[in-house]
């Protein structure tokens, strides 16, 4: 019985360490498939501002989002977007990843986000357009 034990034992434990290896090679698999697709998203950074005394409606405001906004930049290919902002200067600093630049240049001619822009007119500077007022960031680091 301490045979047919042992047998079965040291069968158990080629099962595990070859379930341990096929779930490292899945794992690594995994991981360059999700930095190959994300190599293809481009990262953008840009800043605007908020008025005075307007910080705590514009995070309001943004609390949730619309709906019809959140799906039309899903649907643009708009990944991880994210806005901070400087408690004492008022700047907000906006990160994007978006599946193509050209897709998210196009946002600004939907409908939704000119209504946005519009609704976030009195909270933060505009363009004539009704754009916010920004400035575009250049990469100068990035970790993967």
């Amino acid at each position: 019985m301490d045979q047919n034990y042992n047998q079965n034992k040291d069968h158990r434990l080629g099962f595990v360490f070859g379930g341990v290896a096929v779930g490292i090679a899945l794992g690594v698999m995994l991981s360059r498939w999700t930095m190959k697709r994300q190599h293809k998203r481009t990262r953008i950074g840009f800043v605007m501002s908020v008025n005075e005394g307007e910080e705590m409606e514009y995070e309001k405001r943004h609390s949730p989002i619309w709906t019809e906004l959140s799906d039309m930049l899903k649907a643009r290919g708009v990944h991880n977007y994210s806005i901070f902002l400087h408690s004492e200067t008022r700047q907000l600093f906006a990160y994007v990843e978006v599946d193509s630049v050209e897709s998210w240049e196009s946002i600004a001619q939907t409908n939704v986000c000119r209504k946005w822009w519009k609704y976030m007119g009195d909270v933060m500077p505009s363009n004539p357009d009704g754009a916010p007022e920004g400035t575009s960031l250049r990469e100068v680091f990035h970790l993967h």
